[in-house]
């Protein structure tokens, strides 16, 4: 039996599928560190974490304290983490579809992705305005379609029936596994 040759092995994989398989790494990495950052809390939180027995969701106490600054400090510079992770994979998509040595299969694949996370930051902004609604004074939502993680603000922590209206409002918005929805309260 005969052995493919390194030129032929080269065509197989050329340029294109290796710059692709770059910028997929790089993309998923950012897709990583967000929700890293949204699953400890984003900013460093302090050793008063607390687990609280929520049916719906995990809620736990993330409290801030004196030298990060104030609990809206936290929601202001999540929001900032949030969109420059955002914009990151947003520029890293824009690369591959603007590409010249992309092949269309390669430029429709990275254009659904970026009509994904587009519709993942529609999706976001909606629910923390739900959320909002429903009488919480700030929260921040991330999403990646499979995991929900939210961050809300509240006066005295979050009750079970608090956490079974956040978790309706994120299911009227999006199909998240129960199990894959955390839910946190900043004091």
């Amino acid at each position: 039996m005969k052995r493919p040759s390194l030129k032929k092995l080269s065509v197989i994989i050329g340029k294109r599928q290796i710059m692709l398989a770059g910028m997929t790494l790089v993309l998923g990495t950012a897709v990583y560190v967000n929700y890293a950052m949204s699953a400890s809390g984003g900013i460093k939180a302090t050793d008063k974490v607390e687990s609280k027995s929520v049916h719906f969701g995990e809620a736990q106490l993330v409290s801030a304290d004196e030298e990060n600054g104030s609990s809206d400090d936290y929601f202001a510079q999540a929001r900032l983490e949030r969109t420059a992770s955002r914009d990151k994979a947003a520029q890293t998509l824009q690369t591959i579809i603007g590409g010249g040595d992309s092949t269309p299969e390669e430029q429709q694949a990275a254009s659904e992705e970026a009509a994904a996370m587009t519709g993942l930051i529609e999706k976001e902004s909606k629910v923390e305005n739900l959320i909002k609604a429903a009488g919480f004074s700030d929260c921040v939502v991330y999403l990646d379609g499979e995991n929900a993680n939210i961050v809300v603000k509240t006066e005295e922590g979050l009750i079970e029936t608090e956490a079974a209206q956040i978790k309706d409002i994120l299911l009227s918005e999006v199909s998240v596994a129960a199990e894959n929805i955390r839910i946190f309260d900043v004091e």
